[in-house]
């Protein structure tokens, strides 16, 4: 499966630009940047049936910026995920932060040294 989203309009295969999401309770469509993710309640569109896109009778469009260059990676999701395991390793511990066993009854994961969240810190492998 190809990792680039494609537009949701049928026969249509050029990759995705936008999302659009209804509003339903305000009569209201709203264009914006491509979603993070697929969302089953959303469509995607390419630029062009984007651009093309219409409301009924009575609905208003709304229309988000939608950036237009190549998109450009940032180092900040990646800085934010560190201080994020950075900080979960100095938090002190507590009931909350300690490996929980597993469900089916054996014990915690012995390489896990704290827990925040969803997030985990895992001992580093002895060389």
């Amino acid at each position: 499966m190809s990792p680039v989203r494609r537009c949701s309009r049928t026969a249509c295969g050029r990759p995705a630009v936008a999302t659009l999401t209804y509003v339903y309770a305000d009569s209201t469509a709203v264009l914006g940047p491509l979603a993070t993710y697929a969302e089953p309640h959303c469509y995607d569109l390419c630029s062009d049936h984007s651009d093309r896109l219409t409301a009924p009778r009575g609905w208003e469009v709304v229309r988000l910026a939608v950036p237009t260059g190549p998109a450009r990676h940032s180092g900040d999701d990646l800085e934010a995920l560190a201080d994020a395991v950075r900080e979960a390793a100095r938090a002190p511990r507590t009931e909350r932060d300690r490996p929980r066993p597993a469900v089916s009854g054996q014990e915690a994961d012995p390489m896990e040294v704290a827990r925040r969240g969803h997030l985990r810190v895992l001992r580093s492998p002895d060389p």
